[in-house]
Formats: structure tokens, sequence, C-alpha cells
């Protein structure tokens, strides 16, 4: 049967449904994830790549049964036979039909090994696909995280941009009344160039944003996006936790851990050239001078066939220490996935602890600033302030309002980031895994497979500052300062 893209879309679509919802903060979130694993042709290539792996183990299987094979010929055949006076040459014209059957008893376990490698093969697609799904989830969720920040970026950009004009509207009317000086106008009107420039820095970039979603999503963001959805459920409650479900969970070791079993037994499968291959044949042939003997109308024979290969050059022992080079390959491959899903997890996490701390300082000095900023504005109508600070502290309370923005919305991925490291994001998106290809992985594990060198240690770097100790230090550094005169 011919799939169309239509059917590949909708068989990819079976590996997630959609499950309850988060609260309508998450909505628009989830439906974008959604689409994305329908139409994401990532995902769908990989769905394909595991469909084509599980009919090569179909392909392998059939080594286990019988060959069958119809034969039929007609034609002349032209014999001389020499060494009798004189020579004598016999024509005969010949036509005849056959059967034959061939049954496989003996390789070496070869066909067995195949058999095994690319049952392994296959459950390595399926992982790569899950992993691929979930990637695809979370790129989705990055996709509308920046789409999200770089609009509230051109709102502050706009809010800026009006602050800047409004003052140098007002200085300019000084100006022509008299009572300003025109250095003030030449440095408002240069601070307000540099909010449309930031104003126009920020418009591009929402445009390059915007059209990335269109790429991941498959369509446009919609109009209006709801607040920010912050995907704490779920999330470990430490970073050793983080790491440790990383590990266990992770499609990407998986599909790792599967191909250097598909290794080994290939390794395993090269043995078999050193073995002989026994099978058992059978044929039968009827017809007008069967074989080409005169007046024969039937055939029928029955033989067990041993052939064993003595030398090949050197081949099969070259291919047997390839394979084995092979497999130390596939280890090495399995243990570097291993620590980049480890750092991948670790990093993401320290950042949800970092940024959810760093969002209360950064709402601090935003208010502080914009306190100030008031303060100076006053100040200024009354002459006590230049026309600088006050442009100075515009540009601070832009500077902060955007901090803190693109804070909030990194700390939203940084849940994101980490549910996807434990391979829970689509979960936390209310979207649940059916397919029916996950039953053939029900009761995986890793084994004696698992990654050898990759511990599920921590880094804790950064993260023990003492602010005492640093506040000791400030004091004694204004105990030792000179008195203010």
């Amino acid at each position: 049967m011919q799939l169309t893209p239509k059917a590949i879309c909708a068989a990819a679509a079976l590996l997630f449904i959609t499950g309850a919802s988060l609260g309508q903060t998450a909505d628009t979130l989830r439906d974008a994830a959604q689409k994305a694993v329908q139409t994401n042709p990532e995902v769908t290539a990989r769905f394909n790549a595991y469909r084509a792996a599980g009919d090569a183990v179909h392909v392998a299987r059939g080594g286990f049964l019988p060959r069958v094979d119809l034969n039929a010929l007609a034609g002349r055949d032209n014999d001389r036979i020499t060494g009798r006076l004189p020579d004598e040459t016999q024509s005969l014209n010949r036509s005849q039909v056959g059967l034959s059957l061939t049954q496989l008893l003996w390789d070496g376990l070869g066909t067995r090994r195949e058999v095994d490698r690319l049952t392994h093969e296959r459950l390595a697609r399926y992982f790569e696909l899950m992993e691929a799904t979930e990637q695809t989830v979370l790129e989705a969720a990055r996709a509308h995280y920046d789409v999200q920040r770089f609009r509230r970026l051109v709102q502050l950009a706009e809010d800026n941009y009006v602050q800047h004009r409004y003052a140098f509207l007002q200085i300019q009317s000084r100006v022509k009344a008299g009572v300003g000086r025109g250095v003030d106008l030449e440095q408002a009107g240069a601070r307000l160039a540099l909010a449309e420039s930031n104003l126009a820095t920020e418009q591009a970039n929402l445009h390059d944003v915007t059209v990335r979603y269109q790429r991941i999503v498959g369509e446009l963001p919609p109009a209006k996006l709801p607040a920010l959805a912050m995907l704490k459920d779920g999330v470990p409650a430490s970073a050793g936790d983080a790491v440790t479900q990383s590990l266990r969970n992770s499609a990407a070791i998986s599909a790792s851990i599967e191909g250097l079993r598909a290794a080994r037994e290939a390794a395993s499968g090269r043995d078999s050239a050193f073995q002989p291959r026994v099978e058992a044949r059978l044929a039968g042939a009827g017809g007008r001078n069967v074989d080409g003997i005169e007046d024969q109308k039937r055939n029928a024979s029955a033989h067990i066939v041993l052939n064993w290969n003595l030398y090949n050059g050197g081949s099969d022992n070259a291919r047997v220490n390839q394979q084995k080079n092979l497999l130390n390959q596939a280890a090495d491959a399995r243990d570097r996935v291993c620590r980049d899903t480890r750092q991948v997890a670790a990093i993401a996490y320290n950042d949800t602890r970092k940024l959810t701390e760093q969002l209360v300082y950064l709402e601090r000095n935003t208010l502080a600033i914009e306190k100030a900023r008031d303060a100076y504005r006053q100040q200024f109508d009354i002459g006590q302030r230049s026309l600088l600070d006050l442009l100075n502290a515009e540009n601070e309370v832009y500077t902060a309002r955007r901090a803190y923005a693109n804070a909030e919305h990194d700390l939203a991925l940084a849940f994101a980031r980490t549910q996807a490291a434990t391979n829970r994001l689509g979960t936390a998106l209310g979207i649940a895994r059916t397919d029916q290809a996950a039953d053939e992985a029900a009761g995986w594990a890793a084994g004696d497979d698992a990654p050898a060198r990759c511990p599920a240690t921590v880094a804790e770097v950064g993260n023990n500052t003492d602010r005492s100790a640093l506040d000791a230090r400030a004091e004694g550094m204004s105990r030792s300062a000179p008195a203010p005169r």
C-alpha cells in the first residue's frame, strides 16, 4: 500500500494525542506543539525510517523459509561428440518446466544474527522517533516563547520611543520659547534616534522569530497570545534528580544502546563465514527431452548440499576485525550521547534555579529605576536635574524592563528545556503518547549495556556563594573609606 503525505502525517500524529489541558495560558502552546508534531518533516522522516526498519526485519526473516523457483525453457541443443570415427553431431529439440525448492538448514547462525541485528536497529529507529518528537515539541515551545518575547520587546521599544519623543518635543518647545538650550535639543534628538534604532531592531527580530515559528509549526502564530505558561509541574526537586531522570528516560540514550546491541549482533554474525552452509534442495521437471536427454519426459532430485568456504583471501578475518572496531565505536557513541544528555539536563535545571532568583533582583531593580526616573523628571521640570540625567534614566528604565522581560521568557524556556531533558515535555503540555509501536518497547531496559563512562554526577560550581562573606567585605571597605566632608 502506498502512503500519501497526508496518511504519513496522520500516522505520525498517532504518536501524540491531546490530553488534559493545563489551562488557557498553555492552550496555544500545546496546539503549536501538536501541529509541529503532525506536520514537521523531521518527525515524518523518522517515522518512515522506523517503518523501513520494520520491513528490513521481515526481509531477514525470509531467510528461515524455503525458496521456491519456477523455471521453464524451450530450445534446441547441438552436441558434437569427438573421439569417434567419424565425429558425431547430435541435434535435439527440447522443452521443459521445472520446480525447485531450497531450504536453509544451517548457516552458522548467520541469518539468526541478522534478524536480531535488524530487530535492534528497528528499536533504535523507534527511540530516534521518540527523541525527534520530543525535540520537535521543544522547538515548537521555543518558537512560541520567542514570538511572545519579541512581541513584548517591541512593545517596550515602542514605549521607549514614545518617552524619548515626548522629551524631544518638550525640549523643542522650550528652545523655541527661548528658555532652552540648543545643545539640549541635540542630545534629545540623539537619544530619540537611538530609540528609533532599537525599535527597528526589535521589529526585525520579531519578523525573524515569526518566520521561524512558521517553519517549525507550519503556520503563522496567532495574532494574540496569552500570558507565559510556566511548565513547572513535574520538574525535579534537585539537579541530581534532573540528571538521574534524564539518563533514565532519554530516548537518545536508548537509541544509542540499541545501536550498540545491533553492532554486537553484527559482530557475532561475521563468525558464520567460518562455518559451512547446508541446504536441502528438491527439484523436479517435466517436458520433452528433459535435461537434453532424448525421450526423457520428467526427472526429480533430492539433495543435501554442503558448501564450506576454506579460503577467501583473508576477507572474512578482516570483516571480523572491522566489526569489532565498529562495536567499540558504538560503545563510544553511546557514552558520548549520555554525556551530552547529562550536560543538557544539568544546564537546563540550573537555568531554572538561576533565572528564578534573578527575576527577584531584576524586578527590584526595575521598580527602583522607575521611581528614580519619575523623581528625575520632576526635578528636571524645576531645573534641579540636567536633561542628560533624565535621558540616562529613561534608557536605564528601558534596559531594566528589557532585561526583566528576557529573563522571564528565558525562565519559561528553561522549564521547557528541563521537561524535554527528562523526556516529559509532551506530557507536561497535556500531550500523551498512544502509538502502537510503543508496545514493542514495553519492558525495555538498558541492563548491562548502560553507559559505562557517564556517572550521574552534578557540578555545583557557582551555586554556593557565601553572601554574608561578600557583605562583610563591603562593610570593611566602607569602614576604611574616608569620612565625607
